[in-house]
């Protein structure tokens, strides 16, 4: 049968330092009330999709919204006609308009686009002309504004082309992008996953089961492909999970087994990092926006969450006691994480409280440490006028420390073990941490 959804390590995250999280109740009276997306618009308005948690497997068509920063919650059904379909992705733009994709999880029939713009009071069909081709698969629906969006399927069609509709009048009307806008797929048995799709402003990267990321800056006019470092984002062997802060810098971290291994890009997915260890325990991974740090939760063992903040190089953990799920963050201070319901009264999701630090990716002046792997010695080039370096190993211990200026600088390494060492350097307006491998 085919794979569906992206394989996720259910994740949390908790309190930093005197930091925590605040226990707020989503307001569904079935207990074990999951929430499988969370995203959070303002510090006022969050919705967030519901799955059954109690391990029994049923669909759930609900969803649960804040308009007054999780004081309250009201949760809803997403009437889509039909019991049968499972809810793929929610997108919200605002407190009253929302768009869902939905699909038959067991044979693909289904496919559909609901929209409400009263809150989930109602839905409403939005695509009776999109994906009704025989083999059509829903994998997502995205909105950038009241009027902008587009929607992606799998492959139909001779020669087969993956099936990505947009829209220009709030999903009045659809227009089913041209194949020479679209990267063919591999071969006849690629599909994309319903889940696992990241939007950042106008830029979206959409995963397929080969491990391959199609990517739209034009809001889903036109796409390119690149290959990830893996061959499945969903798959039962080997699997992964994208994140992206801004539209160039990102991060994915891969699992095969037991083996979890991180990479990073600057160019938006287009290349990536040489995968290293991931060092952190929790693996779902979120960005603070437009920051370097990383919020990592999980509601499997080993339960907790903890952070980053120099964009995955090293974790601070934040508690090791809590189930917490997938989180979403507005900015430092104003973020949620999933929780399960026990009652309408009592849980469900959890606030933060308190501010994480925020160091941003700065282009203008940007930093390079090479050759990488070393021998000998490494040259760091940068446009600041004075740095600190300190270099740690992975343990944390500091081995060697400089007061550097100019925008070159020889640093001697031979002295260092072989391994893997971080590069800190910090000025009055920047800081940033470099891996270096050290032969």
């Amino acid at each position: 049968m085919k794979k569906l959804l992206l394989l996720l390590a259910l994740v949390p995250f908790s309190g930093l330092n005197a930091q925590s999280w605040i226990s707020q109740a989503t307001g569904f009276t079935a207990a074990s009330r999951g929430l499988d997306q969370i995203v959070a618009l303002d510090a006022n308005t969050v919705w967030a999709k519901a799955y059954d948690g109690s391990g029994a497997g049923a669909e759930v068509q609900e969803f649960t919204l804040t308009t007054n920063g999780g004081t309250t919650w009201t949760p809803g059904v997403i009437n889509v006609g039909d019991p049968a379909l499972g809810i793929n992705n929610i997108c919200p733009i605002n407190s009253t308009t929302a768009w869902v994709s939905a699909v038959n999880p067991t044979d693909g029939s289904g496919s559909v686009v609901f929209k409400t713009s009263n809150g989930g009071a109602t839905w409403d069909q939005q695509n009776p002309s999109a994906f009704t081709s025989s083999g059509s698969f829903v994998n997502f629906v995205h909105f950038f504004d009241a009027n902008n969006g587009f929607a992606m399927g799998d492959p139909v069609g001779a020669p087969l082309e993956f099936e990505i509709w947009t829209t220009a009048d709030g999903g009045d009307s659809w227009t089913q992008v041209p194949g020479a806008n679209i990267p063919n797929p591999v071969n006849s048995t690629e599909y994309g996953l319903n889940g696992g799709n990241v939007v950042v402003g106008n830029t979206a990267w959409l995963v397929t089961n080969k491990g391959r990321i199609l990517k739209s800056v034009d809001m889903g006019l036109t796409w390119t492909v690149s290959q990830a470092p893996l061959t499945d984002f969903g798959g039962a062997a080997q699997s992964g999970r994208l994140a992206f802060s801004d539209a160039n810098n990102g991060c994915l971290l891969k699992t095969a087994g037991t083996t979890y291994t991180f990479y990073t890009t600057s160019n938006g997915g287009a290349t990536w990092s040489t995968g290293s260890t991931f060092t952190g325990s929790h693996r779902l991974l979120s960005y603070i926006p437009g920051t370097t740090v990383i919020v990592g939760t999980s509601q499997a063992a080993p339960v907790g969450s903890s952070y980053s903040l120099n964009n995955g190089l090293a974790w601070t953990p934040i508690e090791a006691d809590m189930q917490r799920g997938v989180s979403s963050f507005v900015n430092g201070s104003t973020g949620w994480c999933a929780g399960f319901s026990s009652d309408a009264t009592t849980d469900g999701i959890f606030k933060f409280d308190g501010t994480l630090a925020n160091p941003t990716f700065e282009a203008d002046a940007a930093i390079e440490v090479y050759p990488n792997p070393a021998n000998n010695f490494v040259t760091i080039s940068s446009q600041l006028d004075s740095y600190d370096l300190s270099v740690t190993d992975l343990t944390g211990k500091t081995v060697l420390q400089q007061s550097l200026s100019g925008i070159e600088n020889s640093v001697d390494v031979s002295s260092l073990s072989s391994g893997v060492y971080l590069f800190n350097i910090n000025s009055d307006n920047k800081k940033e941490t470099i891996k270096v491998i050290k032969n």
